[in-house]
């Protein structure tokens, strides 16, 4: 069972990027799926949700029309789109599923948004 994001790196201000999450030992459909970022010397927080079973998404006010999330139940695989990166948004991303019984973490993918 793991969760492996990917898709970070280094992007100018003003850019793109477009993370994925996939999933292996277990169904996104049967979970809640979340992205987390934590920022250097900050506490983790909540970036966007994609819920389980309608797959619907909500991003934090912050983030509202800028980062989107999306799921394709095919592939396992959850993404999170970010536009209009700014250097605050540099952090480590994190893949969430949950469900009343198990929780499981990826390891992450740094984003830097850096001229």
């Amino acid at each position: 069972v793991q969760l492996v994001e990917s898709g970070g790196g280094l992007v100018q201000p003003g850019g793109s990027l477009r993370l994925a999450c996939v999933a292996s030992g277990f169904t996104i459909t049967s979970y809640g799926m979340r992205w987390y970022r934590q920022a250097p010397g900050k506490e983790r927080e909540l970036v966007a949700t994609v819920s389980s079973p309608g797959g619907s998404t909500d991003s934090s006010d912050s983030m509202k029309g800028r980062f989107t999330a999306s799921r394709d139940n095919a592939k396992n695989t959850v993404y999170l789109q970010m536009n209009t990166l700014k250097p605050e948004d540099t952090a480590v991303y994190y893949c969430r599923a949950k469900n009343w019984l198990k929780e499981y973490w990826g390891k992450g993918t740094l984003v830097t948004v850096s001229s």
